[in-house]
């Protein structure tokens, strides 16, 4: 399988380096780094280059991931998603997507234990909205050099919080004393992968669901799992397919 790594910074490294970690083990080549984009070769790669491959998978930066999605898109590759902060757009990348018919799949987070975390913190959210003695609010912590807040990964589970616990209609992204706003913490702090908490609270007890990742290998790991998974697709398809918690 020939990927390329739009973005080869931390994670591009991490995800390659768990592909020629396969490689070796499997005595062959199950993936090719068949191209390696940053900022500094952005511009020389040509459509016919990337067309090349099977699947690309982007790490970048909220400003540029849509024009990368829609770098894959013309030149029909199949993309990996995993840059946060354009959300606002997701719906529009969907839509074009379908027009066009064309391959995306995008994800908060491609931890498999985040989107476990994900899937306990839906079933455990629509349990909760029937006590309304228990208020609900939510920490993340990460590195110092994570651009966007509160974290997409705790933007995605507050928003499945939103949908279940009624008695919230709203998040912020700092502490408040409004019960109907879910407030989420945001803390910056020194080589932190990822840290993400969903506390329940009452005067009797708490409940906390939490997740820690102890590295970036996780992330790295799921994205190459995706991509495997992806090739040969078509649509819009998130980890909850690829991890098959959609087949109700």
């Amino acid at each position: 399988m020939k990927i390329a790594l739009i973005g080869y910074g931390k994670m591009g490294k991490a995800i390659e380096a768990i592909a020629l970690e396969k490689n070796k083990k499997a005595g062959k080549t199950l993936y090719e780094i068949a191209l390696k984009v940053d900022v500094d070769n952005r511009q020389s790669i040509t459509k016919e280059e990337l067309a090349a491959v099977d699947v690309a998978i982007e790490f970048t930066s909220p400003h540029t991931a849509i024009d990368n999605i829609k770098w894959c898109f013309d030149a029909n590759v199949p993309i990996v998603v995993g840059t946060t902060g354009w959300t606002k757009e997701l719906k529009n990348i969907q839509q074009l997507a379908a027009e066009e018919d064309k391959t995306f799949l995008f994800a908060p987070n491609y931890s498999i234990g985040v989107n476990i975390f994900f899937e306990i913190n839906r079933k455990l959210a629509a349990i909760m909205d029937n006590y309304e003695d228990y208020d609900v609010d939510m920490l993340e912590v990460h590195h110092t050099q994570k651009l966007d807040s509160p974290s997409g990964t705790a933007l995605f589970a507050a928003l499945d919080v939103l949908k279940k616990v009624k008695r919230k209609d709203k998040w912020k992204n700092e502490a408040t004393d409004n019960q109907a706003t879910l407030s989420i913490i945001s803390e910056r702090t020194e080589d932190v992968p990822g840290t993400h908490v969903v506390k329940y609270s009452s005067v009797i007890d708490d409940i906390e669901l939490k997740h820690t990742a102890h590295n970036r290998t996780g992330f790295a790991s799921g994205a190459l799992l995706a991509a495997e998974w992806l090739v040969g697709k078509k649509g819009y398809y998130s980890m909850e397919d690829v991890l098959g918690f959609n087949q109700d």
